[in-house]
């Protein structure tokens, strides 16, 4: 059984999509290099440190604290067929890279091209509910009637006073997934709905546990899971720490429906988490009080091999030494964690 599984993740569209992002770390190799220099010049030495291209933010040193910069493109075919949907989910998926990253959004553009105004309104509409669900004001954009296609893409703006990246997973650490199972599954697309129809608020709530952990120096290594699924968010976030590890499929979270559909799930409010183990009773503990689930399902090794285990057996499902995903090493990371980092 984990071999037919293996085989279906690696070839499951989520994580060839993110190999597709190699065509642009080849043309940013030296970009790195010349963003620590330039920052170097105007920030401290650990702020250059920890901005690294391939988070899930660009994280801009700003004084004190960071602005974060994020945009997403919606896959066409959720466009075309679902257009309030889309609009929704091209706030959400921005939204939730800002909160993963320890920040708290600001606001939001668009870029909409669509074949006909009435195509066009049912977008705006899906953004427009998202924003209010959210909070953060859609400020400005473009849009373009006019077009021989529908796309929609979405940047935001936001702050954090302390990260959490990509780049900072350590061997030793316990890996935690953070999840909200109080949904449902989408009838279509690989998409676990635990937004649309939430308490906006509560909603809100949740997502402010972050830059919670993040300010309170509880986390400072993880990602928000992406349509790569679990699978795929730990591999990025391996690949950009220079780490490998162990993840336990049968303590992953699962709602009512089979683990290989589950596995390849955006599930809309969801996080993986890269802790030190004394900080994890803590952490875990500030997700069960919003009623969220939150499972130790590996722990961060040394090499750069993701491993796979379920019911006794343990495969390789990558090595990162003969295979990139992205591309996004972790060329700049540095072993001594920045200051004022846990």
């Amino acid at each position: 059984m984990l071999t037919h599984l293996v085989a279906t993740l690696r070839q499951s569209l989520g994580i060839l999509q993110k190999q597709d992002i190699q065509v642009v770390s080849r043309q940013e190799s030296g970009l790195s290099h010349l963003l620590a220099a330039a920052l170097s010049s105007a920030s401290s030495s650990s702020t250059a440190a920890v901005t690294q291209i391939g988070d899930d933010c660009a994280a801009i040193p700003d004084g004190e604290t960071y602005l974060l910069l994020a945009a997403e493109g919606i896959l066409p075919m959720l466009v075309e067929t679902e257009p309030w949907f889309a609009g929704w989910c091209a706030v959400m998926v921005n939204v939730s890279d800002i909160y993963a990253m320890g920040g708290r959004p600001i606001a939001i553009v668009d870029t909409l091209w669509s074949q006909s105004f009435s195509h066009s309104q049912a977008l705006l509409a899906g953004m427009q509910a998202a924003s209010q669900t959210y909070q953060v004001p859609i400020v400005g954009g473009h849009t373009n009637c006019h077009s021989p296609y529908n796309a929609l893409s979405v940047a935001i703006l936001g702050r954090a006073q302390r990260l959490i990246s990509g780049f900072g997973a350590r061997v030793g650490d316990a890996l935690l997934m953070a999840i909200d199972l109080r949904g449902k599954a989408h009838p279509q697309h690989p998409f676990w709905n635990a937004a649309t129809e939430a308490d906006p608020a509560e909603l809100r709530q949740d997502l402010a546990i972050l830059p919670d952990l993040a300010e309170a120096g509880l986390c400072d290594a993880g990602k928000d899971i992406s349509m790569g699924g679990v699978v795929g968010t730990l591999l990025m976030l391996l690949e950009t720490s220079g780490c490998g590890a162990v993840l336990d499929l049968d303590a992953i979270p699962c709602p009512d429906m089979p683990l290989e559909r589950w596995l390849t799930c955006f599930p809309s409010y969801g996080f993986l988490l890269s802790v030190r183990p004394q900080q994890v009773a803590a952490v875990q503990a500030k997700f069960q009080q919003r009623e969220l689930t939150c499972a130790i399902v590996g722990q961060i090794q040394s090499g750069q091999q993701l491993h796979l285990r379920m019911q006794g057996e343990t495969q390789l499902f990558w090595d990162l030494q003969q295979e990139s995903l992205t591309g996004f090493a972790s060329a700049l990371r540095s072993e001594t964690p920045p200051e004022g980092q846990p």
